[in-house]
């Protein structure tokens, strides 16, 4: 449900801009009763988005356009409940995994696709992103390693992947937690030297990939600047800044 704007509402200049819930109203002592049903109808969609599933056939069949192995990988948690209750074990490959990338070779960059808190963002948004990003990665002859697509995996999982392929940076395109005005938010991390025991300060995070947030197109040269940037200066995380002010273009 999407709430019209009323002609005579002085907070339009400001929804123009946001998804936000503003200047909503009031019906007595309550809010006005379509704004009452759209919040409970966003709040069900973002309880979905949490227990939305990874489509690992629709991405893999995606995925073949760029002429790269696809992986299958699975964290330590083993269904949705046990992620949820123990957010540690999303952060490690089970053996199986772990066993299944043992000596693939090296690379430069590892992408790697988990579902996280939403697999629908994950789902709708990575293939927009990766058409542009990896044609930018290819054209400066940095060499790419098998995509990796991980169920039930949180973020420090790429540290596990990355190491295991022998790969100098890993990024790892993730559903980010669903919010009552974005439930389809995809979220990208980036670490050089990828290693397991790191910390949140040691990546970059580039967050809200979706149509209605972060483009693609500014998602991809965010990321791709970054990447670029890290390889330069042999860092990521708080130590490596962007600055190369790709917003206000």
């Amino acid at each position: 449900m999407t709430q019209e704007l009323d002609s005579t509402d002085p907070f339009n200049s400001l929804k123009t801009f946001t998804a936000a819930r503003i200047g909503i109203g009031l019906v007595g002592s309550t809010v006005p009763l379509d704004y009452s049903l759209e919040f409970k109808l966003a709040h069900a969609h973002a309880r979905d988005a949490v227990y939305s599933i990874l489509d690992t056939e629709g991405l893999t069949n995606t995925l073949k356009q760029f002429n790269l192995p696809v992986l299958h990988l699975h964290s330590q948690a083993g269904n949705r409940a046990r992620y949820l209750q123990r957010p540690d074990l999303g952060r490690k490959l089970n053996e199986e995994s772990a066993n299944q990338i043992k000596d693939m070779g090296s690379a430069d960059v590892v992408i790697i696709v988990a579902d996280g808190l939403s697999a629908t963002a994950v789902n709708n948004n990575v293939n927009g992103l990766l058409s542009i990003l990896i044609p930018k990665l290819l054209a400066v002859k940095l060499k790419l390693a098998p995509i990796c697509l991980v169920e039930q995996g949180r973020v420090a999982i790429g540290d596990d992947i990355a190491h295991g392929l022998k790969a100098k940076l890993s990024l790892v395109l993730i559903g980010e937690r669903p919010g009552l005005s974005a439930a389809d938010s995809m979220g990208a991390y980036l670490t050089y030297n990828p290693r397991s025991g790191l910390t949140d300060e040691m990546r970059n995070c580039i967050s809200n990939i979706r149509p209605m947030g972060l483009t693609y197109d500014l998602a991809a040269d965010k990321i791709f600047y970054l990447i670029q940037e890290a390889f330069k200066r042999k860092i990521s995380g708080v130590s490596l800044k962007d600055n190369a002010g790709l917003l206000g273009h």
